[in-house]
């Protein structure tokens, strides 16, 4: 809450917060906040960019939320504008009837409106400046705070940040928050046999622009080297090849995490899904682009010993 006390009037009860998300991720990153919102009687509205499985996983923890915009699979730098506009014109609608007296989240339109509005912001990053700087430069000047981890290098915004000591994981996956269950898994995993788990991205982002990952023959080549030793499992944000679809991880969207827990590795090109395998002390292979350019998972890795990339 440090952050709020910063940006937000003191009287929690007067708030009135936009929560903006826009990947699953962010789902599991505020919904320890949510829950702190309910608690304390903050009103709080959620608007989503709808991507992969985020509003089935609203929906699922039956939370409200209107949608912005649903995004389109592999679309151009042209089309990803014209979504931001469109976003953009979709929030303002929300702002006027919901009033909030601040915005947080992870969508670029809360920056925008913000600033039109003149309503505080905050956005929270974990990727360096270098390696989204088409993002940054969208967003950047025009937010308020950039909450971000110390290992977060935000270059020529970085008196707008505010640091903390950690990961936007350790947020929903800290011991306090997440206990691993092996029944969520017991029908699925074998026991006395090896579990890998790969995950494959869509790379598809304003950051994605020119960046690549696992390619289809990649991970055809990883399902049989691995098929030799153990259980392969996947779990995919972008549409499967017939050929894999045995191999796609039978798990409600929401008991990912324990499968993750409880494999023997992790192999894939998601930055998100390496640094929750870190955290839950799990084996962690990524392989993409942007490895050796994110400070959080340099740290993971070269500090701490947790996750290891490999360039394509």
């Amino acid at each position: 809450m440090t952050a709020l006390q910063q940006m937000a009037p003191p009287d929690y009860a007067q708030m009135r917060i936009l929560i903006g998300l826009g990947h699953p991720a962010h789902y599991h990153q505020f919904s320890q906040f949510i829950r702190h919102c309910r608690q304390q009687g903050i009103h709080y509205k959620i608007v989503i960019n709808d991507k992969d499985i985020l509003g089935e996983l609203l929906t699922r923890h039956q939370l409200e939320f209107e949608v912005l915009l649903h995004k389109q699979r592999n679309a151009s730098l042209a089309t990803k504008l014209r979504e931001l506009l469109a976003g953009n014109k979709a929030l303002l609608k929300v702002v006027r009837s919901f009033r909030p007296t601040l915005m947080v989240g992870c969508i670029n339109q809360i920056a925008h409106v913000g600033f039109l509005k003149r309503i505080p912001s905050l956005f929270f990053a974990e990727d360096d400046f270098n390696a989204v700087f088409l993002q940054s430069l969208l967003i950047y000047p025009f937010i308020s705070k950039i909450i971000a981890p110390t290992s977060t290098n935000i270059g020529l915004f970085k008196h707008k940040k505010i640091s903390y000591h950690g990961y936007h994981e350790l947020v929903y996956l800290h011991p306090e928050y997440f206990k691993p269950s092996f029944d969520k898994v017991s029908g699925i995993f074998t026991t006395g046999k090896k579990n890998f788990l790969l995950r494959f991205a869509e790379l598809s982002a304003y950051h994605d622009v020119g960046k690549s990952g696992i390619t289809a023959d990649l991970a055809k080549q990883l399902v049989e080297l691995l098929s030799r030793h153990g259980n392969v499992f996947i779990t995919s944000e972008r549409p499967l090849e017939a050929w894999f679809e045995n191999y796609r991880i039978n798990i409600p969207a929401e008991d990912i995490h324990h499968a993750l827990h409880f494999a023997d590795m992790y192999i894939g090109d998601s930055q998100t899904m390496a640094a929750e395998a870190a955290v839950l002390g799990t084996p962690a292979l990524r392989f993409n682009d942007f490895v050796g350019k994110l400070g959080y998972l340099e740290e993971l890795e070269h500090t701490y010993g947790l996750t290891m990339g490999i360039t394509t």
